[in-house]
Parts: C-alpha cells; sequence; structure tokens
C-alpha cells in the first residue's frame, strides 16, 4: 500500500527550529517539503546555513515569503515571532490543510495575558479560542482534525510533563509549585546577543526571567495549578532538564506518586519514566521525554524531573507529533526515540 505523500511549507525555516523542522521532513515518510521560506536568508542555500542538511537537501535555497507558494498545502509551519504569526495565520486558514505554529500567538486561553507577558493586544480571538494546544500527552483527541496548532513553549512541555499527571492524580498541593529549569542556549534563537556570545555562555549559568517569564502562564493552564518557573541557561547546544518540587497531599506516598507516572507514561511513545535522575545527553536529538519522580518523606516533598531537547520534542519535534495527529498519521512518523549518545 502506497504511502500518503502530504505537501509541506516552512514558513521561518532559516532558525534554529526551521533547521530542526527540515531534518525531521527529511526522514518522515510521508512528508514531502514543497517550500522553506527565510526571508532574512532569501537567496542563500540551505546548506550553506547549515551544512549538516547537505546531504538531504542539496539544493534547497532559502526563498521570500509568497502567499500563493503556501496556498494548497497540506501543512504549514510557521516559525515567526509571535505577532507575525499571530496576523498571518488567519490569512492561511481554510487555505492550507493544518497550520501549525512555533510561536506563543495562540497558545494562551486567556487573550487579557498577552499584553502583560508578550507585550502586545490580541487581535485574532476566534482563531485563538479555535486552536488546540499542541501536545499530544494532553489533548490528542482535540488534536484530530485540528487546522491550528499551538505548540508549547519548550519548557511548558518539560514541566508539564513533569507536574501535570501528579495534580492530575490529586497527589500534588496546586500551589506553590517550583519548576527550576536548566537550558541550552540554543534556546535563544539564531541571532547573535550578548547572552548567546561564547563568553557570555562558556563555564557560565545564568538564571534568567525571575518571577515573570513568558511561559509561566502556559505552564499554569496546562498545569492546573500554580507555579514558580525559573529558567537557566548553562553551556550545552540543546536540551533541558526541569526539576519540579511540589507540596503532596495526603493520597502522596513513594509508591502512589511512582504509580501515577507509569500510568501516565504507560501508553506514550515519547514518554519514558526512569529509574534514575533524568539527563539531557540521553534524549540528544530525539523525541523522547525522560522524567523521574522522587517522594521524599523527610521534607514531605515530591521531586519530579523531565529531561527534553528543546529542539526537538521541545519545539520542532513536539510540531511534528501533533501535526502526525492532526493529519491522520502515525504519531510516530519521522521522530526518533533513541537519543544521540555517547
Amino acid at each position: 500500500m502506497t504511502e500518503p505523500s502530504l505537501r509541506v511549507g516552512i514558513v521561518g525555516a532559516s532558525g534554529y527550529t526551521g533547521a530542526e523542522l527540515l531534518r525531521l521532513v527529511a526522514a518522515h515518510p510521508n512528508l514531502e517539503l514543497v517550500v522553506a521560506t527565510g526571508d532574512s536568508m532569501a537567496g542563500r542555500r540551505a546548506a550553506d546555513l547549515y551544512p549538516s542538511l547537505a546531504t538531504a537537501y542539496p539544493d534547497l535555497v532559502f526563498a521570500p515569503f509568497d502567499p500563493a507558494a503556501i496556498a494548497g498545502l497540506d501543512l504549514v509551519v510557521l516559525g515567526l515571532p509571535h505577532e507575525a504569526s499571530m496576523e498571518l495565520a488567519p490569512q492561511l486558514i481554510g487555505k492550507v490543510g493544518c497550520i501549525v505554529d512555533l510561536s506563543a500567538a495562540f497558545r494562551l486561553n486567556d487573550p487579557s495575558l498577552y499584553p502583560t507577558y508578550y507585550g502586545f493586544e490580541h487581535t485574532q480571538l476566534e482563531l485563538l479560542a479555535e486552536a488546540v494546544f499542541g501536545l499530544p500527552e494532553l489533548h490528542r483527541e482535540e488534536l484530530r482534525g485540528a487546522r491550528l496548532i499551538a505548540t508549547p513553549g519548550c519548557h511548558v512541555t518539560a514541566a508539564t510533563l513533569a507536574l501535570q499527571p501528579l495534580v492530575a492524580a490529586g497527589l500534588v498541593e496546586t500551589t506553590g509549585l517550583v519548576a527550576n529549569s536548566l537550558t541550552g542556549i540554543t534556546g535563544a534563537g539564531r541571532t547573535p546577543s550578548e547572552v548567546s556570545m561564547f563568553t557570555s555562555i562558556d563555564s557560565n549559568a545564568r538564571a534568567y526571567g525571575l518571577l515573570s517569564h513568558r511561559h509561566t502562564p502556559e505552564m499554569e493552564q496546562e498545569i492546573g495549578a500554580e507555579v514558580i518557573f525559573t529558567p537557566h541557561h548553562v553551556p550545552m547546544s540543546r536540551g533541558i532538564l526541569a526539576t519540579c518540587y511540589a507540596r503532596p497531599t495526603a493520597a502522596a506516598n513513594a509508591g502512589s506518586v511512582a504509580a501515577a507516572m507509569a500510568a501516565f507514561a504507560e501508553n506514550e511513545p515519547f514518554v519514558t519514566v526512569v529509574e534514575g535522575p533524568p539527563e539531557t545527553k540521553s534524549v540528544l536529538g530525539s523525541n523522547v521525554a525522560q522524567v523521574g519522580v522522587r517522594f521524599d518523606p523527610r521534607t514531605q516533598t515530591v521531586i519530579s524531573m523531565c529531561a527534553i531537547d528543546n529542539l526537538a520534542k521541545g519545539a520542532s519535534g513536539g510540531a511534528m507529533q501533533a501535526a502526525n495527529v492532526a493529519l491522520g498519521l502515525d504519531e510516530t512518523a519521522g521522530l526518533s526515540t533513541i537519543g544521540l549518545a555517547p
């Protein structure tokens, strides 16, 4: 039986998440890349910017955005700034099969949060209400046939997979949850900055976004609890390790928290419960989230950890997983369950 071939466009393909999407599309049995735009890199070969893509895409040249080239495609992935995605999505909805947005433009259910956390008023309220949050582990049924998917923030994916199963099982309190997250520098994007300079990140660990990080309301929305979130840049290229703390309820003990996480992961193709603490190297290049949970009776604390690749499961891989569900494909198509270690 011939595998279906679906036509794909990537708008904003020249950034890190775009390059990761190009890698994943090349390995996908059902997807055919038709257009890859990158206005800032228009006319430049993808292989020159990312030599790792030279074998799969020897002749691909980043194109300027052209709505006519996008119309009629089965899948369009937007790798654009938040406001740009918000303005473009209404122009594409109904003209393409499925839109997957990598920005935060359609993630938050409450539009009143956008001015505070993103600095703009949301002007596409109907689309915001229609958009499906692109975390299949929580929203698989809503994703089937979705026209617009909001890919979760990378930190949000890790913290949610670490904490939401425990909240849903009633094993932890829903106030005062703490999520501390270490992230690779690719989370800052491809555009050079003082943060991403070698002299800034080498041999350094840096907390940022204290008390007001824009992923906080997204975490609280998906976890269903109050969260104190602090991310940290560390000197690695890619990966996220979220270490989360919560106060247990009376129903919590070592056995019940382990059982809740095992039950959550049992039928999830990309969530693996590990006995020891998760490590970023174990999931590098894969779409896997490794989680580990502990109950500390001495301090009455539940510790839950999750490791993901921020460009894979945390962005482009998660986007492809959600798109697979929306398009009726095998959810695991084109996605690896094996990390690049050693």
